[in-house]
């Protein structure tokens, strides 16, 4: 029984799921359908996905069925002492009828997870001769893992390394496509300025004028380019979240000593309101940190003098809620459906404010990485608010 082959049927089933997998172009939602798919073609209770990074040399844990994990996203799994490493270097399907008696197996997913694995059936994910990652089918529910089982898989396997390098190589030139279009503006800036500069008739004061806009210019650029390689990691699922409990208070806090110079140049008070004994927040510390900055830096650009900016926080049961309210001028309707789209800028503030129109799509990128939301309330000339839903704790099984 061992031996006999797919039938017919199993790999008609197969072909249907491969055209699936080959028309869908975003990455979280393939990886999931293609987690899910493993289970059933495989008899088995989970699934997981490992990618692999080879110039990094780096196996991060990726999405699994079952599991809303979201500190488990982007977990280092070492190459040496693990089985999922060995079917990487290897490039060989790997079948385990008790992992604890495997030299290889490594317990760090277990205790993150808290799920225990029995079995396992892996195989490598292999495209053009490059390995994008592992399939892993966890805990068979009836019987072992079968011949049967490591013929389908690697099946689905060789299929979705193909779909998954698709999707990298959809993300990767829809956003470098706008990263050239978005450099434009700035190269033209400085080849204008260097022209200028070699002008015998400029005068001392269009000098430091030209050297100042250059400077500037170059600032936006490097601005630009972390921003770019930033959220160029946050979807291509390479940025691993490292979770604490910590203060939220405390974070606020410390957002508001960095903007302080900032909020008093534009005359902004910023306020902090937080109820007494606010439970911590689990969470990566240092991601949270980076959208509670820019959401503040954005609410203290687009204030007006005098203005005032809030950040405050509470929990309703087993969610924490944050919001950034600011005094400033609003944004206007038509602009609010594309606010979280990459490079977008509100048009009539564009030319006045500096920024690089990324910053709201990796803020989205890291809370919707957390399990999160971010939503923004409006109204002209009342100010903005964003909000962020997200769970105090990380969720486990």
């Amino acid at each position: 029984m061992e031996n006999k082959p797919p039938n017919l049927a199993d790999y008609r089933r197969l072909l249907e799921i491969t055209r699936d997998l080959a028309s869908t172009l975003d990455l979280d939602t393939l990886l999931y359908r293609i987690v899910k798919i493993a289970t059933e073609i495989s008899g088995a209770e989970e699934a997981s996905i490992l990618l692999y990074d080879d110039s990094a040399k780096q196996l991060n844990f990726q999405v699994a069925t079952n599991m809303d994990l979201p500190n488990m996203r982007g977990l280092d799994v070492p190459l040496e002492g693990s089985i999922a490493g060995w079917i990487v270097m290897n490039r060989e399907a790997v079948r385990i009828g008790d992992v604890q008696d495997d030299k290889r197996y490594f317990n760090g997913v277990q205790n993150a997870t808290s799920f225990d694995t029995e079995s396992i059936l892996g195989v490598p994910l292999i495209t053009k001769d490059k390995v994008v990652g592992v399939l892993e089918a966890l805990n068979k529910k009836e019987g072992h893992f079968s011949d049967v089982d490591e013929e389908l898989l690697l099946v689905l396997g060789a299929q979705a390394a193909v779909a998954i390098e698709n999707a990298r190589l959809f993300q990767q030139s829809d956003l470098i496509s706008e990263f050239v279009h978005e450099l434009r503006t700035p190269l033209a800036s400085l080849s204008t300025a260097t022209y200028l500069l070699l002008r015998p008739e400029i005068s001392s004061t269009q000098h430091d004028q030209i050297v100042n806009n250059i400077h500037s210019e170059t600032l936006r650029l490097s601005a630009l380019a972390s921003s770019f390689l930033d959220l160029s990691r946050l979807e291509s699922g390479r940025v691993q979240f490292k979770y604490e409990s910590f203060s939220i208070e405390k974070l606020f806090n410390d957002c508001r000593e960095i903007m302080n110079s900032k909020a008093d140049e534009g005359k902004v008070e910023v306020r902090i309101e937080v109820p007494n004994k606010l439970p911590n927040l689990e969470a990566d510390p240092n991601k949270i940190k980076q959208v509670i900055l820019n959401l503040l830096s954005n609410a203290i650009k687009y204030n007006r003098p005098e203005g005032t900016v809030t950040l405050r926080a509470e929990v309703n049961k087993d969610e924490m809620k944050i919001t950034v309210q600011d005094t400033g001028y609003g944004i206007p309707q038509e602009a609010m459906k594309h606010l979280f789209k990459k490079f977008f800028r509100v048009h009539e503030t564009e030319d006045k404010i500096a920024g690089t129109g990324l910053g709201l799509s990796i803020s989205r990128q890291i809370v919707q990485g957390h399990r999160g939301r971010i939503d923004v309330e409006s109204k002209h000339s009342e100010g903005t608010t964003f909000i962020i839903k997200m769970p105090l704790r990380a969720a486990r099984k």
